[in-house]
């Protein structure tokens, strides 16, 4: 099975599926039918099955013709009915891992993908696992249901875990040449998944002796970013008590060439992963009776970061103009969770609107790249426009995203009061009436 697998690697004959046709599944179907495996794309939403079989292009990581190109010369479809799996000799499963209104992870994507795997499960096929996810899952609950078709694990298919690195908006680096880890359950599952992996991305592939090993990886990547973050959450409120700037701070200790890697302050922390990640660990070290007391300080700290900045909103009112949070006209700039994109799962900026609404402000928001967002099933409405009457007539701007499209020398001139919580006023030399986070 590895050498007749390791042929059809070679010579393109490979049949590639993605199950989830997200911001991680689609770049990396377009990665695969452009390396020149045919490709198969699968989604139960079928608006995004329809978008990709019309050439149509909805996540930013992926070139608008690149997609048109291969939908055209056939080399990439998708569809809502998995048994076309039948077809498929490698599959990624790159589904949503949330958190459940517990904080407790909810998989139940990925148990969905996997049983429908399962049914049309056949020999010489490669199973992996992308999505992030506590350490054990591949072999815990994929596996079994896997297996739950006949076949076994390692004889008749292989199974392994590769942890997705998408960085939305991230001008350098790309699904292509990011480097990959595989771990694989036994060494032909990692030796032949690799192989796969290395023929249709630009980078290293590092092979870990475990799906474990791989799963825990992500964790920790990701984990690291959230403990940093949170110790800089926790200095700004500090240096803030302090009169220290603590931006200035963060460029003195970065001259240092080693031993120190520069984390900044926000108004929380967004996105699909280092918000979430930490919380996997957490869940799975309490079944070894441990308790992770680092990691939940940290996401306590970052977790608090929109309340801190409301409080900041208010009392910089009241200095200011003697005037309560509520009632106040309140412009907000940005709902995505990083600059450039359009992407706003749990964006700290949205918990910033939510808790300035709940002190009884009028609040409004414009970015350029979200018009509207949902939140708790309700839709809101941007700002269309940028304009000096819109600013002006706001008692504050709150700049909650460090959007480059957006002008903030002109926000400046117009603006009562800004509250940057990205300092991405900087370089502006009239500073009078900013305060930052």
């Amino acid at each position: 099975m590895k050498q007749n697998l390791l042929q059809k690697i070679q010579d393109k004959s490979i049949v590639a599926g993605v199950v989830g046709l997200g911001y991680v599944g689609l770049p990396l179907a377009v990665e695969k039918a452009k390396a020149g495996f045919r490709t198969i794309g699968f989604d139960v939403q079928k608006d995004k099955v329809d978008m990709v079989n019309a050439g149509h292009n909805y996540i930013g990581d992926v070139v608008d013709s690149d997609l048109a190109a291969l939908v055209a010369d056939g080399r990439l479809s998708a569809t809502t009915d998995f048994s076309f799996i039948e077809g498929v000799d490698f599959v990624a499963i790159c589904v949503p891992t949330p958190l459940d209104a517990h904080q407790q992870p909810d998989i139940s994507y990925v148990e969905s993908s996997a049983r429908s795997i399962a049914k049309y499960l056949h020999k010489g096929m490669m199973v992996v696992l992308e999505s992030t996810t506590y350490p054990g899952t591949t072999e815990e609950l994929i596996k079994p249901i896997l297996e739950s078709s006949g076949l076994r694990c390692g004889e008749d298919f292989y199974l392994g875990f590769s942890p997705e690195r998408v960085d939305p908006g991230n001008l350098i680096y790309k699904t292509k040449n990011t480097p990959k880890v595989v771990g694989g359950l036994g060494q032909d599952a990692s030796e032949v998944i690799s192989a796969m992996y290395e023929a249709v991305l630009q980078s290293p592939v590092f092979r870990a002796s475990s799906p474990a090993v791989a799963e825990m990886t992500k964790i920790l990547e990701n984990t690291y970013r959230n403990i940093n973050i949170g110790l800089i959450n926790e200095l700004a409120i500090l240096c803030h008590k302090m009169n220290i700037d603590l931006w200035e701070v963060i460029e003195a200790a970065k001259t240092k060439p080693f031993g120190f890697t520069p984390f900044y302050p926000g108004p929380g922390l967004g996105g699909h992963c280092i918000p979430l990640d930490p919380y996997y660990l957490s869940w799975k070290a309490r079944e070894y009776g441990f308790h992770t007391s680092m990691i939940e300080s940290s996401m306590m700290i970052n977790d608090r970061m929109p309340e801190y900045c409301v409080e900041r909103i208010a009392d910089m009112l009241n200095r200011r103009f003697a005037k309560a949070l509520n009632g106040a006209k309140i412009l907000v700039l940005g709902v995505a969770y990083k600059q450039d994109i359009d992407d706003y799962r749990e964006s700290p900026a949205i918990r910033v609107i939510d808790g300035l609404r709940s002190e009884g402000a009028d609040v409004i928001y414009y970015d350029p790249f979200v018009r509207h967002y949902r939140h708790k099933g309700e839709w809101f409405d941007g700002e269309p426009e940028l304009t000096a009457e819109l600013i002006e007539n706001a008692d504050a701007v709150v700049i909650t995203t460090a959007h480059t499209k957006v002008d903030y020398c002109f926000v400046q001139q117009h603006a009562k009061a800004i509250f940057d919580t990205k300092n991405v006023t900087r370089g502006l030399a009239s500073r009078d009436n900013i305060e930052v986070l």
